[in-house]
């Protein structure tokens, strides 16, 4: 069985209406009290979304962020037991590293690659 995807982002310049826009758009909530790594966006101004379900159960959480010093980009993150060493795999395959592996303040270890056509991946230590 393949990796699963565990999280995704939407980062910008401004996550605060960022926030607001999802929340009228699709009802997303965000909880601002936990921190990420930097790496990742400005700690203090990320919003975690909890995982939203469907009827069935299934869903994925994610987080909305960045901040004035941030590109803005929507990127998903596959959970991976070694972040470095699957940035390394990636690396190897034809990807290239563009982050980490960056450690966000609960020890979560992300990083992120391009694959070879230029598209931003996440990775997320899971154990």
């Amino acid at each position: 069985m393949g990796q699963p995807v565990v999280h995704f982002e939407v980062i910008g310049k401004d996550p605060v209406s960022l926030r607001g826009f999802f929340n009228e758009l699709f009802g997303w909530e965000c909880d601002t009290s936990g921190t990420v790594a930097e790496a990742v966006s400005e700690p203090s101004n990320y919003g975690f979304i909890e995982r939203l379900t469907t009827s069935d159960g299934s869903g994925i959480p994610g987080g909305i962020g960045g901040g004035e010093g941030y590109e803005h980009h929507v990127v998903f993150y596959v959970g991976v037991a070694d972040v470095e060493i699957a940035l390394q795999k990636a690396e190897g395959l034809g990807g290239q590293r563009q982050m980490g592996p960056a450690t966000a303040p609960n020890g979560l270890v992300v990083g992120h690659f391009t694959d070879p056509e230029g598209n931003l991946i996440g990775l997320a230590s899971v154990t």
